[in-house]
């Protein structure tokens, strides 16, 4: 970590500007530079090859352009999940979010909500088995998964992405499962494990820290022989961070563009959209939910890991019929 590394954030801007953020809605003119220890500055131009970075058009995931949001439903095989563990049939609430709008489905088989303790990976692939059989027939499916042998049972099955919560930390084999089979991974941050990961965390500059530990994932997986191409990222809202934490990079996340890959936000009904916005219930958190989703599109955030998918579909229809182009944007 140096503390003279320079950081470019594009600042965006809802109609025109100079170039166009990752190929897609979102336009920027100017950069706030950021640096450790500094406050920021307003400039006019940056290092050509982040320029490069910040403007190529991200490659399709799943057979989907990401030149609009994305939203990927969640859909828990866990008893335990911290929204609505138990609550459904997982097979049918599958089918249920792609009727209702979501572009992917984000299956998962195990928690990892603060203080979740891990479970073995006979059970989590039990769980989600099923699920993924059901769910490929409907739409592209995701595993949520940070197990080596339960992603290669997944995309057995008929996923055809892997999502991995802890961003290759927690198991060494999974890379070389997602090399063999030939499909995109998203790499989170986490600072910490689920079962202790709330306890007191603490950063220098979370965004800057948190930038700085994606781009090394990003480097690790790419040298095992990933193609940079098929990583999403995933700032981590919510692991290993507070709410001041979620808040700072969410105020500025459009600075995760820089990294060159697709971007997938996971806010979904979190325990800090309800303290600020008076919701005791996860159910309750759906509209704190869509204000930070559309204040990410705003940003050109490509995916959206939602619960309540008619809801967000219905409101990012909102905002493509506000914009120019018809695709989206603020």
């Amino acid at each position: 970590m140096s503390r003279d590394r320079l950081y470019f954030r594009p600042i965006p801007q809802a109609h025109g500007g100079r170039w166009r953020l990752a190929g897609g809605w979102t336009g920027f003119s100017q950069f706030e530079r950021l640096q450790r220890g500094h406050e920021p500055v307003i400039v006019d131009s940056a290092p050509q090859d982040l320029i490069h970075a910040l403007t190529r058009p991200r490659a399709d995931l799943l057979g989907l352009t990401l030149d609009r949001p994305r939203l990927m439903g969640i859909v828990n095989a866990t008893p335990d999940s911290f929204s609505d563990g138990g609550s459904y049939d997982p097979a049918a609430q599958a089918k249920a979010l792609v009727a209702a709008g979501a572009d992917v489905l984000d299956i998962g088989g195990e928690s990892t909500r603060p203080g979740a303790a891990e479970v073995r990976a006979a059970e989590e692939t039990a769980r989600i088995l099923p699920v993924i059989t059901a769910g490929a027939k409907a739409a592209p499916v995701s595993v949520d998964t940070r197990k080596a042998a339960v992603a290669h049972a997944a995309l057995q099955a008929g996923a055809g992405m892997v999502n991995d919560v802890s961003g290759f930390d927690f198991d060494p084999d999974l890379p070389g499962v997602v090399v063999r089979a030939s499909v995109p991974v998203c790499l989170m941050h986490a600072q910490g494990l689920p079962d202790s990961m709330q306890d007191d965390p603490r950063y220098d500059d979370v965004l800057l820290d948190v930038y700085d530990a994606l781009e090394a994932r990003i480097a690790r997986a790419v040298a095992a022989g990933i193609p940079a191409d098929r990583i999403v990222i995933d700032p981590g809202i919510g692991f290993g961070k507070t709410e001041a934490h979620n808040l700072a990079i969410l105020r500025r996340i459009s600075l995760y563009h820089g990294l060159g890959c697709a971007i997938l936000l996971g806010v979904s009904r979190k325990r800090f959209i309800g303290r600020i916005g008076g919701a005791d219930l996860p159910a309750d958190r759906v509209a704190g939910t869509l204000a930070l989703t559309v204040a990410a599109v705003g940003q050109g955030i490509q995916i959206h890991r939602v619960h309540d998918v008619a809801e967000h579909a219905q409101g990012l229809r909102l905002i493509a019929a506000l914009n120019e182009d018809g695709k989206t944007g603020t």
